[in-house]
């Protein structure tokens, strides 16, 4: 395989079943639908944890969040284990970063980058410290604020992605002709459609808000109960801020609307390396650090392991890469690593080899059709560790302390059945959750984290200094100062 210029592009909460390559009927995503049908697409691509920071950190070093104990949107990515980026810079190759990594901070050497253009970070060095606090249920009274600011206009985001969109195609027309010896990397990170959900008017307006339909069980007495679910519910009161369904309607078009902004901004990357006459030098890698619940079982944002907020759009394409096709067999983001590395030439150092990803480009060409996807979460709003195993047509998610809940995707995409207490089942069950063990040992893992994040949070003053400071929302661009908001007690039980 020869190797070529890599650009990769990283969305910021993009559920996979908004684009119209992925099936959606009514968004608009002709940018990334042309980049599909000039490449690969796979179907049953997720995020290696449904948060941003941990998410990220798995994406850098190609490996799964317990291996590297970045947990939360407070311990970030540090430099302390090997990135891809380092690992092509010792080899000569052009590594440049342009928008949102959510690291600790900017330092593109330590990040595995020769230079960070308009990087954003972690708010203020520290992220969110709230998030650390997992032995009860902290109430953000900020995220009812989702609902009510949703619809048309501009935010701070949407300049941002601008401003980014901008600063790579610039890179891709002046900067990259000068690197021809060895191929580069341009990552560029955006970060719609991130919230908050104000979209331009002009995208905004794509969608007739009145005939969206109301996400799928979401009206309260469809909603499955189960006590992860429910303390995040509590903790993440999104869906207490909501006046009715005219207010969720708006919400999903501005959601939509900015889901199509972000297609139009890549599709200012392609045109730029048309221009420059790089298209067919350089292949081109879209994915997203997680997904969106988007109101479906009553929740929003991320942060559970359902489709909607685990899995994420994978599209790979150019030289190499077979053209036009949907491959279903699981990925993840720790797949990026040997991907990006293939795809440039450059060899894996001696302790990569246990990495658990492989390259997307021989996924794409029919290797390793039977293979597990691994995701896991410990931060923000969660009452235990959770896991989940994805092979085959079964999704098996395991919570410490709770029940676990197995879902066919085969016979039931939507996820609104759970198998778990089906005695027919069982050995379904009983088959996936050895092979977790055999992966990790989720209480081991789960303590550690706990532990870990005990740690954090008594270096910042402890519990009772945190909850006096707030949260936020969500992370600033540069230059942007960030805004917090009270926390309260839980009221449920």
């Amino acid at each position: 395989m020869k190797p070529s210029n890599l650009l990769v592009i990283l969305s910021d909460q993009h559920s996979p079943r908004v684009a119209g390559c992925y099936g959606h009927p009514i968004v608009k995503t002709p940018n990334l639908d042309r980049l599909a049908a000039l490449g690969t697409r796979f179907t049953s691509a997720y995020t290696n944890c449904p948060i941003c920071v941990p998410a990220r950190a798995s994406f850098a070093t190609g490996r799964y969040v317990h291996q590297i104990r970045f947990w939360d949107n407070a311990i970030a990515y540090d430099g302390s284990v090997p990135s891809w980026g380092h690992r092509l810079i010792a080899q000569g190759h052009r590594v440049t970063s342009i928008g949102k990594l959510h690291y600790v901070g900017a330092d593109p050497a330590r990040d595995g980058f020769h230079e960070e253009i308009i990087p954003m970070h972690i708010a203020d060095g520290v992220g969110d410290l709230s998030g650390l606090i997992r032995d009860e249920v902290i109430v953000r009274t900020g995220a009812r604020k989702l609902g009510p600011e949703a619809g048309p206009g501009e935010s701070e985001y949407t300049e941002y992605d601008r401003n980014i969109a901008s600063e790579a195609c610039k890179w891709l027309e002046e900067t990259a002709p000068k690197h021809r010896d060895k191929p580069w990397v341009l990552y560029v990170g955006f970060v719609c459609p991130h919230p908050p959900f104000i979209a331009p008017e002009k995208f905004f307006r794509l969608y007739d808000e009145k005939t969206i339909a109301m996400p799928d069980r979401y009206a309260a007495a469809e909603r499955p109960h189960h006590p992860y679910l429910d303390a995040l519910a509590r903790g993440r009161p999104y869906d207490e801020g909501f006046t009715g369904p005219d207010m969720v309607r708006r919400t999903i078009a501005a959601y939509f609307g900015l889901v199509s902004f972000l297609d139009d901004n890549v599709g200012k990357l392609l045109a730029a390396l048309e221009r420059a006459g790089l298209t067919s030098s350089t292949r081109v890698l879209y994915g997203s650090d997680h997904g969106e619940n988007l109101g479906t079982r009553g929740l929003w944002q991320k942060s559970t392991l359902f489709e909607e907020s685990a899995g994420i759009p994978m599209i790979l394409a150019g030289p190499d890469v077979p053209q036009g096709r949907s491959v279903g067999t699981p990925v993840t983001l720790v797949d990026a690593f040997p991907t990006i590395l293939q795809a440039v030439g450059a060899r894996a150092a001696a302790e990569d080899r246990d990495l658990p990803g492989a390259s997307l480009i021989d996924i794409a060409n029919g290797a390793l059709r039977e293979r597990s996807a691994f995701s896991e979460y410990h931060a923000s709003a969660s009452i235990c560790g959770s896991f989940m195993i994805r092979r085959g047509r079964y999704k098996y998610i395991h919570y410490i302390g709770f029940e676990p809940m197995l879902f066919d995707l085969e016979a039931d995409p939507c996820e609104r059945r759970d198998l778990a207490s089906d005695r027919v089942c069982r050995p379904v069950l009983e088959e996936y959750e050895r092979e977790l063990r055999r992966l990790l040992d989720p209480e081991a893992v789960d303590r550690q984290a706990r532990a870990d994040q005990a740690r954090y949070l008594e270096r910042f003053g402890g519990k009772a200094a945190i909850l006096k400071l707030g949260s936020f929302t969500h992370t600033p661009p540069p230059g942007v100062k960030t805004t917090l908001h009270p926390v309260e007690a839980d009221r449920g039980a």
